[in-house]
């Protein structure tokens, strides 16, 4: 995701409880509650992109199929032959 050179404020309303528990792991991260949430933010948001373009390539990879080693001896007609 690029980087935008200009930040903007998001208000998120939290329980009290969560609201000080982010304090005390800011603090132990040496950074402020404002960083702390921007920064897993962002990472969720990178994991997400990571996530959408390993689906397509996934699926871009068994859109041709796979080559399993089998071959069809018989046609449809003759497999449901009863």
């Amino acid at each position: 995701m690029p980087v935008l050179d200009d930040n903007q404020n998001l208000t998120v309303r939290l329980s009290g409880r969560a609201i000080q528990a982010a304090r005390v792991l800011a603090a132990r991260r040496s950074t402020s509650v404002s960083r702390l949430i921007a920064s897993e933010l962002l990472r969720l948001v990178d994991e997400d992109d990571g996530y959408e373009k390993d689906m397509e390539a996934a699926f871009a990879l068994m859109k041709p199929g796979f080559n399993l080693g089998g071959s069809h001896k018989l046609n449809r007609d003759e497999l449901h032959e009863r």
